[in-house]
């Protein structure tokens, strides 16, 4: 190989690194984040599913557990399915969104009932035809 071939694949050679660096890397550390998360799962503690749905850990199994998505109501879960675990600054968060989504959904209800409300319109005139 010469020098010029050398320089003509310096521009690749560069490019995958680039690319490595903006995508392989963080994608890496989220991975390394989430298995961290899964596994250091207690029981008592506040999460959030892949699916969205909260609930509190009761058991903890080597890829089971088992969560409480409401009072009386038990589910089972391979550990993956967890999002992530819920501090109590994202339950102040979430009530807030909340708060704030229901206040926006009542402002909603306002201006459809407007929009819904019956008009008066007259019947369309049909055409008529004339014999001969």
């Amino acid at each position: 190989m010469t020098q010029e071939d050398l320089y003509a694949l310096l521009p690749f050679v560069l490019l995958a690194l680039v690319f490595w660096f903006l995508v392989f890397r963080p994608a890496r550390k989220r991975q390394r984040e989430t298995l961290q998360t899964q596994s250091s799962l207690e029981v008592g503690a506040r999460v959030m599913l892949t699916s969205g749905i909260f609930g509190d850990v009761l058991s903890v199994g080597d890829s089971e557990l088992e969560i409480e998505i409401a009072p009386g109501t038990v589910i089972t879960v391979h550990r993956q399915a967890i999002g992530r675990v819920v501090t109590p600054d994202d339950a102040t968060d979430d009530a807030a969104l909340e708060t704030r989504d229901a206040d926006d959904s009542d402002a909603d209800d306002v201006d459809d009932a407007d929009d819904t409300a019956p008009t008066e319109q007259s019947e369309p005139e049909l055409p008529t035809h004339e014999e001969k």
